[in-house]
C-alpha cells in the first residue's frame, strides 16, 4: 500500500471538508512510495523521526508543524538560511520520510479526535459529566475530592511530565475539574464588545462558569496567557476561594490524542501496516 493511498484513508475517515485550505496537508517525502510502516507522534521533532527510522517506518502521522512556523509550509519561508531546519529537512530526506499533518481534521471530529484519546488515555471518562452551557472545547470531570497537589502529581504521572506549574493553594481540595480550549485571543470563537457594550470572549465566558456555585474547582487548558482567567483564578485563590490552574502546555495536553490516532488508524489499515505511536515527551525541564 502507498503512503498516499493511506492518506485517503484518512481523509474518508474524517468528516468531509469542502474546499479545504489549511494547514493539513504532506510535509516531506513522496506519496507514490511503498508504506513500510506508519508512526504517529504529536510533533515530528528530529527525536521523533530518528525514532521513526529505526522502526523501520517512512509514513509519520502528525498533529504539530514540522517547519517552525505557524503556517507550517512543506519548506522553511523564512527569507534566511535555517540551519536547524535544513539539517532536518536532510534526515527526512535521506530516510524518504513521508510527513502527513493531520490537525484541523482531527479537530473536526463530533466528538473531537484528539481530546476524545486525551480523555481515554488519561482514564477519566468515568469522570466525566454533562455540561448544558454552550462553551466550546469544555470538558468536565468530577473526580473523588482531591488536594490541587494531588491533582498536580495526578497529571505529572499521567502525561510523563517532567513537572508541572499550577496556580492554586497545594492544599485546597477540589473536585470538578474542567479541560477547556487554549486560552490567548482569537483562540476559540468570536471576542469583542455585544450590543450593550459588555465585552465577550471565551476567556470571559470561562470566567463565568468558574463563577457559578455549580462551577469548576480547577482548569487544565492547553496553552494561557496570564492577564485573564489566570489573574482571575490567582486573585480568588488569595482571596481563600478553592480555585486552580495547571498549565499542561499545549503539546503535552495533546499528545494522547496521538497515542489514539494510532488506534484508529490500525483500524482503517486493517492490519495490513504495522502502526506504531511515540510519544514526543515534555520538551521542558524545572
Amino acid at each position: 500500500m502507498k503512503n498516499g493511498e493511506i492518506v485517503e484513508r484518512i481523509l474518508k475517515y474524517h468528516p468531509t471538508v469542502e474546499n479545504y485550505q489549511g494547514c493539513d496537508g504532506y510535509k516531506s517525502g513522496d506519496p507514490q512510495e511503498e508504506c513500510r510502516g506508519i508512526v504517529t507522534a504529536l510533533v515530528p521533532s528530529v527525536e521523533v523521526i530518528r525514532k521513526t527510522v529505526e522502526l523501520g517506518a517512512n509514513l509519520l502521522i502528525v498533529h504539530e508543524p514540522t517547519s517552525h512556523m505557524t503556517p507550517d509550509y512543506p519548506e522553511w519561508h523564512g527569507n534566511f538560511l535555517n540551519t536547524v531546519y535544513e539539517e532536518k529537512r536532510k534526515l527526512l530526506d535521506k530516510n524518504h520520510i513521508t510527513i502527513w499533518r493531520d490537525h484541523d481534521h482531527m479537530h473536526f471530529h463530533h466528538p473531537d479526535s484528539i481530546f476524545t484519546g486525551v480523555i481515554r488515555y488519561l482514564g477519566w471518562e468515568k469522570y466525566r459529566i454533562d455540561f448544558s452551557g454552550e462553551l466550546p472545547f469544555y470538558y468536565l470531570f468530577k473526580f473523588p475530592e482531591m488536594t490541587v497537589k494531588e491533582m498536580q502529581q495526578m497529571l505529572i504521572q499521567k502525561l510523563g511530565l517532567n513537572g508541572l506549574r499550577y496556580v492554586g493553594n497545594p492544599e485546597s481540595r477540589i473536585c470538578k475539574v474542567a479541560i477547556v480550549a487554549h486560552l490567548y485571543p482569537g483562540a476559540v470563537g468570536p471576542e469583542g464588545e455585544d450590543e450593550r457594550g459588555f465585552y465577550r470572549d471565551y476567556s470571559t465566558e470561562l470566567i463565568r462558569e468558574l463563577e457559578k456555585e455549580d462551577g469548576p474547582d480547577a482548569i487544565i487548558p492547553g496553552e494561557m496567557i496570564e492577564w485573564d482567567v489566570v489573574s482571575y483564578i490567582r486573585d480568588a485563590v488569595q482571596l481563600a476561594r478553592n480555585k486552580a490552574c495547571f498549565n499542561v502546555g499545549h503539546f503535552n495536553l495533546e499528545e494522547l490524542g496521538m497515542r489514539y490516532a494510532s488506534d484508529w488508524l490500525r483500524e482503517i489499515t486493517a492490519g495490513e501496516i504495522p502502526v506504531q505511536y511515540i510519544p514526543s515527551g515534555d520538551m521542558y525541564h524545572f
